[in-house]
């Protein structure tokens, strides 16, 4: 998943590990050098469609404008991560 809009800055990743936690999922997300935020999410795909669903809100001062969905591979690591920015 990508987001779009003024999504880092505004605690966007750290917002995003506590719920894929919350959620049981594993993965990761990352600031990107175009301004938007990547995520990698694994697990059950209700809870990962709740994920996604709250991804577009987001944390209070995050204003997303865009989220864009592939399939990919599962991320092949245990719990989620914030990973260093891309």
């Amino acid at each position: 998943m990508v987001v779009e809009g003024k999504v880092q800055g505004v605690w966007f990743r750290a917002w995003t590990e506590k719920a894929a936690n919350r959620h049981g999922l594993a993965g990761w997300v990352r600031n990107r050098s175009d301004g938007t935020v990547e995520a990698v999410f694994s697990g059950p795909p209700d809870s990962i469609e709740t994920m996604l669903t709250d991804c577009r809100d987001g944390p209070p001062l995050a204003q997303v404008t865009g989220l864009h969905v592939t399939d990919c591979d599962a991320p092949g690591t245990k719990g989620f991560q914030i990973r260093p920015d891309g």
